[in-house]
């Protein structure tokens, strides 16, 4: 699978509703991948001044990435192949 990041612009959003966000990506995820389409979320990053979240999605396609932020009802301004550099 393929990294993918989905851009979002957040500015306003509480604490409880990024982590009801997150919540959702999480639920809707293990639900597409239920169903057969391979998909997971990783982790977000937050940056409350400025209001923007950037979330990492393993996935087969950016479109799956999209219809699972559109089934969640989780707003982005586009999704992108991204690289996870995380350190082993």
């Amino acid at each position: 699978m393929t990294v993918y990041m989905a851009e979002r612009d957040l500015k306003g959003i509480g604490m409880d509703d990024l982590a009801a966000a997150q919540r959702r990506a999480i639920d809707t995820a293990r639900d597409m991948s239920a169903e057969g389409t391979r998909v997971r979320y990783i982790r977000s990053m937050f940056v409350p001044s400025e209001g923007r979240c950037e979330c990492l999605f393993d996935a087969d396609d950016a479109d799956a990435v999209r219809r699972l932020n559109d089934t969640a009802g989780l707003p982005y301004t586009r999704v992108v192949e991204a690289m996870d550099l995380t350190p082993p």
